[in-house]
């Protein structure tokens, strides 16, 4: 910004390196990161203490669900 005033050429100053965008998918507008989105309506649960597997069901999130073999709460496969 060569008067300080907005006017300068795009793609430069503040706001425009790696990791700095707005926008993107997830949280922190990087790209592929995963976070915050929904991994889809196929797959499994899979509980991370015993390892038992059940089948996803669309709209409720691993998290919430518990394993019926030992209780504990399951993560996404």
């Amino acid at each position: 910004m060569p008067r300080g005033d907005g006017t300068g050429p795009r793609g430069q100053g503040p706001g425009t390196g790696r990791g700095m965008g707005g926008g993107g998918q997830g949280q922190g507008g990087g790209r592929g990161r995963g976070v915050g989105l929904a991994a889809g309506p196929g797959g499994y649960c899979v509980c991370p203490n015993c390892g038992e597997k059940m089948a996803h069901q669309v709209g409720v999130p691993c998290d919430d669900q518990k394993c019926p073999k030992c209780g504990a709460a399951m993560t996404r496969e």
